[in-house]
């Protein structure tokens, strides 16, 4: 069978710069649009539309969903547009707006943060917060993360937004800002309430947000065991994943009696990161199960080609009427493609930019 090869054609457009030619600095950052692949269609990555409602691992959760992290493929579906309860799944979300809040500088770790009677009186999971005492955003955090508390979550969205109301306005709005179209939060933390509904598609579209633009969440949702207020509130994961799973990195479990068993759990091995949904599971050991097989289908299947890394220098280019003749060019972000396993050497590269560009050039031009 004659050999096809997959041909990744990176036209690049966008220089991102941080001074004129004629500064002192000679390197230079290029932005990537999407590749343009070429592929043959017995190599291709099956596409959204291929794998709709496909349960060939017959799984027994109502919905399922396996993408790739790094560029959102879809690699498994079943069900994946149900609108279901996600019981403390829901925290993924309320996890990303506390994750923004930190990187913008608005929050910072050490930030302390108080308890009100109505994060109090959250029950469901806790660690049993008091109006007399605070905790600071690293604890809230660690707490969310490892044991699902209520109470801090709950303690968090009064801090950021006034009041619970007002933050899951916010989900909302993010929600609607991600593309989640099958989704209604109606709380902060999960508990059931009517109309408090989403999807695994939707679950994995904000769990992919949370670990792309904010991967320090990583270092809460590997914890296994932890503890708090000097060692006597013992912390343990609910996610066992994170015990007996390879390359594991989260992500967050949910049940209640309605929504039976949830969880969003994310790994990554050689490269390859992978994200897996399962929702409504008759049992924690199947949500756990299911979870698992979906991640081993994808590692066992795929890999990821990476072409370069963030400011890894790609190549010299000539300038015209500049003080220097040439400057180094470096990508801006990482760059890749997921392909079947045993094919990367079918894949070849190609790098394409003008030559002889004249100066002056600064940040944000774009060549065509």
């Amino acid at each position: 069978m004659k050999k096809t090869t997959i041909s990744i054609i990176l036209t690049i457009i966008t220089i991102t710069i941080c001074t004129y030619t004629y500064a002192q600095s000679d390197l230079y950052k290029w932005t990537l649009e999407k590749p343009t692949v070429s592929v043959s269609t017995s190599n291709d990555v099956k596409t959204n539309s291929q794998i709709e409602n496909n349960n060939t691992l017959n799984l027994e959760s109502g919905s399922a969903i396996l993408i790739e992290q790094t560029t959102g493929q879809v690699l498994y579906a079943h069900n994946i547009h149900e609108k279901l309860r996600p019981a403390s799944v829901t925290k993924v979300m309320s996890i990303l707006l506390i994750m923004e809040q930190i990187d913008n500088g608005t929050l910072a770790y050490t930030d302390t943060i108080s308890c009100s009677e109505t994060a109090r009186s959250m029950g469901g999971s806790q660690i049993w917060l008091d109006t007399t005492e605070t905790l600071t955003v690293d604890e809230m955090l660690k707490a969310i993360c490892v044991v699902s508390a209520n109470d801090c979550v709950v303690a968090m969205a009064e801090h950021i937004a006034g009041s619970e109301e007002a933050f899951v306005q916010m989900m909302n709005d993010k929600a609607k800002e991600l593309g989640m179209n099958d989704t209604t939060f109606k709380n902060c933390h999960g508990i059931d309430e009517d109309g408090h509904v989403t999807s695994s598609y939707d679950i994995a579209l904000m769990s992919r947000e949370l670990l792309q633009k904010h991967p320090d969440i990583k270092k809460y949702t590997t914890i296994w065991m932890d503890s708090l207020r000097g060692g006597k509130s013992e912390l343990v994961n609910t996610n066992k994943l994170i015990r007996t799973y390879k390359g594991i990195t989260g992500l967050k479990t949910g049940s209640t009696s309605l929504a039976l068993y949830n969880l969003s759990a994310s790994a990554t091995r050689d490269d390859l990161s992978l994200i897996a949904v399962i929702m409504k599971a008759p049992s924690t050991k199947v949500r756990f199960m299911e979870a698992q097989k979906l991640l081993d289908y994808g590692f066992n299947k795929f890999a990821f080609k990476s072409f370069g890394n963030k400011n890894d220098i790609i190549q010299t280019v000539s300038v015209n009427k500049g003080v220097k003749k040439c400057v180094d060019v470096a990508l801006e972000e990482n760059s890749g493609t997921l392909i079947e396993k045993g094919k990367e050497s079918q894949i070849s590269q190609s790098i394409e930019m003008k030559n002889n560009i004249e100066a002056p050039i600064k940040r944000g031009d774009v060549l065509r």
